[in-house]
C-alpha cells in the first residue's frame, strides 16, 4: 500500500495546456438531484468546475431544475429529457459521466441507472444512490465495457460488499477492486483508493470537519473532472482524495472543524491546488 502525498499527486494530476479553450479540458455530466436532495448535483458540478474541467453539464428532475439552476454557477444545468434515448445522447458528448448524488431511491431511478451502466461507454462515477442502485445487482457492474469509479462510505460499501470491512477495510477493499475490475474509493479517516490491477493507496489528509453531508458529492466530481480531463481512473480518485482532503484541512484550519461546510471545500479547492506548487 503507497500513501498520497503531495509529491504523488504533483506527478500523477493532468497537465494544464497553457494555450488550452474549454474543449480542451473535458466535457463531464452530473446526472442527480431529487426533491430534498437539490444540493448534491450543485456540489457536484460545481467541484468539476474547480477541479479544472472545460464543460460541465448537470442533469436533474424537472420539478427540480429551477432550485439547482439558480444554484449553478459555471456548471450548466438543465432538466433531464423523459425519453431515454435523449438522456444517453447527451452523456455520450461527454468524456465521463456521475451518476447518482441526491438521485433518489424510486424503483424508475434505479432502473434508469442500471440500463445507463449498460449503454455507456466512457468512464462511470458512482455515488451515493448511483450505487445503491447497484448494491442488488452486482452482475451489472461485473459486466461494464467501461472503466468504472464507485464511491461508498462504508454503510454505502457494506451494502454493495454484503460486509462491514471492519479492521480489514485494506484487504476487503483490495479484493473488492479486483474481484469487480473496477476503481473503489472507500470513503473515511484514511480513505482508500483501490485498482481493479491490486494497487493500493491511504490518503493523508482531511479532517473530520468534512464528516457532513454533501462532503461526498464535491469529491465525486472532482473525481469526474479528472476523468474527463484525461487522467487514468486510480490517478484521478488519487488526485481527487488528496485535494478533497487538503481543502478540508485549510477550511478547518480557517474555520474549525465544528464550523465548515462542504460548501467551504469549494473555497478552498484554489488553495488547495495552490499548495501543490509550495
Amino acid at each position: 500500500m503507497e500513501e498520497i502525498t503531495r509529491e504523488l499527486v504533483r506527478a500523477l494530476l493532468p497537465p494544464r495546456d497553457p494555450g488550452g479553450h474549454k474543449g480542451t479540458f473535458g466535457r463531464v455530466y452530473v446526472y442527480g438531484g431529487s426533491v430534498g436532495y437539490t444540493g448534491a448535483p450543485v456540489y457536484a458540478g460545481e467541484a468539476a468546475v474547480r477541479t479544472g474541467s472545460g464543460l460541465v453539464y448537470v442533469g436533474v428532475p424537472g420539478e427540480v431544475y429551477p432550485i439547482v439552476a439558480a444554484r449553478c454557477d459555471a456548471a450548466m444545468a438543465h432538466p433531464v429529457p423523459p425519453d431515454p434515448a435523449a438522456l444517453r445522447e447527451r452523456m455520450a458528448g461527454c468524456g465521463a459521466v456521475l451518476l447518482g448524488p441526491g438521485l433518489g431511491r424510486a424503483p424508475e431511478t434505479e432502473r434508469a441507472v442500471l440500463a445507463l451502466l449498460r449503454d455507456l461507454e466512457q468512464p462511470v462515477v458512482l455515488d451515493a444512490d448511483g450505487i445503491n442502485a447497484v448494491s442488488a445487482h452486482i452482475d451489472e457492474l461485473d459486466n461494464r465495457r467501461g472503466v468504472t469509479v464507485l464511491t461508498p462510505h462504508e454503510g454505502e460499501f457494506a451494502r454493495l460488499n454484503g460486509s462491514f470491512p471492519g479492521d480489514r477495510r485494506e484487504q476487503v477493499a483490495e479484493a473488492f477492486a479486483r474481484r469487480h475490475g473496477c476503481v473503489l474509493v472507500l470513503k473515511g479517516p484514511g480513505t482508500l483508493v483501490a485498482g481493479a490491477d491490486g494497487r493500493l493507496f491511504r490518503n493523508t489528509t482531511g479532517n473530520c470537519g468534512m464528516a457532513k453531508g454533501g462532503s461526498g458529492d464535491v469529491l465525486a466530481g472532482m473525481i469526474l473532472s479528472l476523468l474527463g480531463q484525461g487522467a487514468g481512473p486510480v490517478e484521478a480518485a488519487v488526485c481527487a482524495v488528496w485535494l478533497h482532503g487538503r481543502a478540508g484541512d485549510l477550511a478547518a484550519r480557517e474555520l474549525t472543524a465544528y464550523a465548515m461546510a462542504p460548501s467551504d471545500l469549494l473555497r478552498w479547492l484554489p488553495a488547495a491546488f495552490h499548495s501543490l506548487d509550495q
